[in-house]
Order: C-alpha cells, then structure tokens, then sequence
C-alpha cells in the first residue's frame, strides 16, 4: 500500500475518534494524515497554517461585506485556500535560490511548499467552525498521532 493513502486512512480513523470521544474535529478528516507526513519538515507545516489562518481572515473580512455561509462559504474558503496556495508555491519556486541562501539545510530538490492543495482551505473552514487554536492544537495532535501509528505499522525506519 502507498504510503500517503495509509497516512490518510489513519488520519480518517484519528480524526472520527477526535470527533467521537471529544467533540472537535482535527481540521478536516484527511488533513491530519497529509500533515503527519510533512512532520520532519516544520517549515512547510509552519506555511500551510499560515495560509489556513489567511484565508479564514480573508473569509472573515469578505463574510462582513457580504452573504457568506453554508456551502458558499466552503467553497469559498477552499477556493481561496487553494488560489493563495498556489501563488506562495509559485512564488517560492520562483524564488528557491534566495531562500536557500538564508537555509542552508535546504537542498535543491527539497525546497519549501505547502502542503497539499486544498489543505489550507479545510483548515480555514474548521478554524472557522470551532475556534483557531482548537483547529491548531487537535491538528497537530492528531498528526503526531498519524505519525505514530505509520511508525508503529511501518517500523523503526519508516522515511516519508
């Protein structure tokens, strides 16, 4: 099985438990899985939180100007999610040489991106839903958790 579909089956299982047993949901049910497997590299997890809490102020600024909600307001915050995902990672491609200046740890092939590509916007969405750091603090529980159980399964040199 490929590694990423087991992170996200997982994840699935983690985060139905989250929301069983405590009520709050771990930003989405695929997300803690993605994460889990971008743990070894906090910058990238660091951009993607980011970008979740700017699209859930952008969705909060264009909510107070306009109707918002239900599944207008998911789409919306999944598009946006995506659209300024997609300008960062363009951008720090773009870019690859002036930041490896400043990181020397980076190599060619490993520069700095986003997770996924509708991640942040989930994020936003739950943020939205239950509060910023609830959505921060069972994310990031749930993908240690995630991380756990695919070293567990996969062994001690389990490597992303």
């Amino acid at each position: 099985m490929d590694l990423l579909t087991l992170a996200i089956g997982i994840g699935l299982f983690v985060s139905l438990a989250f929301a069983e047993f405590f009520g709050i949901a771990a930003g989405g049910l695929v997300v803690p899985g993605y994460i889990a497997l971008q743990l070894h590299r906090p910058l990238n997890i660091l951009m993607t939180l980011s970008l979740g809490g700017l699209t859930f102020g952008f969705g909060r600024l264009v909510s107070g100007v306009t109707i918002l909600y239900g599944k207008r307001k998911t789409a919306f915050l999944l598009l946006t999610g995506f659209l300024l995902g997609a300008l960062v990672q363009e951008f720090l491609h773009r870019n690859h040489l002036v930041f490896s200046a400043f990181s020397p740890t980076l190599s060619d092939s490993e520069e700095a991106r986003v997770v996924g590509h509708i991640i942040p916007g989930l994020i936003a969405l739950w943020m939205d839903r239950q509060g910023i750091w609830e959505t921060i603090c069972v994310l990031l529980t749930g993908s240690v958790i995630v991380r756990l159980a695919l070293i567990v399964i996969l062994g001690g040199d389990f490597q992303p």
